[in-house]
């Protein structure tokens, strides 16, 4: 998120690393977030980035998604397809080129059933690489129609000790907070706090971008 100051920090990576299809995996696990010193800290993008990110869908393809968010059970194949869609549609952004679908197709239905907001909130969570700003879509509507489950998933995980989960969910409310949605609580002190708690680098990286949409970092 800082000093990128115009180097192509994902090829580095990849050309640094002892093996480089592991870089290129890391690449995919980190997916649309990878862009976010692009969206939020106004690093210049560069050539090779988007060299590299491309590599990543060619060695590590892109998931098949089934149709619909499954009801009950497992719904990883259908997150990841969200992810995938994340990535391919900044990359597109970024380059300027047409068709995010090229490198993966967006999925079809969102997580919209919020009446259930304690599994409706953690499925949010899984699909928070997409709360950035310069993606939308249906996800991000069912995000726009339920910040109070997304308040209560927040707050769930919060007192259950579950950090990550809560995390997550703020970069939701961060979101909404920064396209200027009315909010049943204020983001600002809870992305604080999970902050000072810890949790490893996946956390870290979930509440600087909060931070950078909640307008606590300068670019």
């Amino acid at each position: 998120m800082r000093g990128v100051e115009g180097t192509a920090l994902l090829a580095e990576h990849v050309e640094r690393a002892d093996d480089p299809k592991a870089a290129l995996a890391a690449i995919r696990v980190v997916g649309a977030d990878a862009f976010a010193p692009y969206l939020l800290a106004e690093a210049v993008f560069h050539p090779d980035d988007a060299a590299a990110v491309s590599q990543s869908f060619a060695v590590f393809p892109p998931a098949v998604s089934t149709p619909d968010p499954p009801p009950s059970g497992p719904a990883e194949p259908w997150i990841v397809a969200w992810r995938d869609w994340a990535t391919a549609a900044l990359l597109a952004r970024l380059t300027g080129t047409q068709g995010d679908g090229t490198l993966a197709p967006r999925p079809e239905g969102a997580p919209t059933d919020h009446t259930d907001w304690q599994r409706w909130s953690v499925r949010m969570s899984q699909l928070s690489p997409l709360a950035l700003p310069a993606l939308d879509g249906p996800v991000h509507a069912a995000a726009r129609a339920a910040p109070l489950a997304l308040a209560r998933g927040a707050t769930r995980a919060v007192l259950r000790r579950d950090f990550p989960t809560a995390t997550r969910i703020v970069r939701w409310l961060a979101l909404l907070h920064a396209e200027g949605v009315r909010l049943p609580l204020d983001p600002v002190p809870l992305v604080e706090h999970l902050r000072l708690h810890g949790g490893g680098p996946r956390l870290a990286l979930d509440a600087a971008i909060a931070r950078r949409l909640l307008g606590l970092e300068a670019p």
